[in-house]
């Protein structure tokens, strides 16, 4: 199972998928604070087309820039690394 990295693939959690073939993904990161030099949590907030409507709600996806697809969605899913869409039911 060796699954190569695609260049400027990004990993982040499924926020959203109220949308047909739309997801809203989270990246979270921490970066430095450039006068005091403490670290911050950040993220980013992707547009992701998802043509198989496969990624639920809390699943970890990895996700690649492409073409403009929409006013917004200019990165595509590549794949389900995690499912977690069955914890978050309850």
């Amino acid at each position: 199972m060796s699954e190569t990295a695609v260049k400027g693939s990004k990993i982040g959690v499924v926020e959203s998928d109220a949308r047909d073939k739309s997801r809203k993904v989270v990246v979270r990161y921490v970066a430095k604070h450039p006068k005091y030099g403490k670290y911050i949590a950040r993220r980013t907030v992707l547009h992701v087309h998802d043509e198989t409507n496969e990624a639920k709600r809390g699943d970890v996806v990895e996700v690649v820039p492409c073409r403009p697809v929409s006013k917004t969605k200019t990165w595509k899913l590549h794949r389900v690394v995690e499912k977690r869409s069955e914890l978050l039911t309850g």
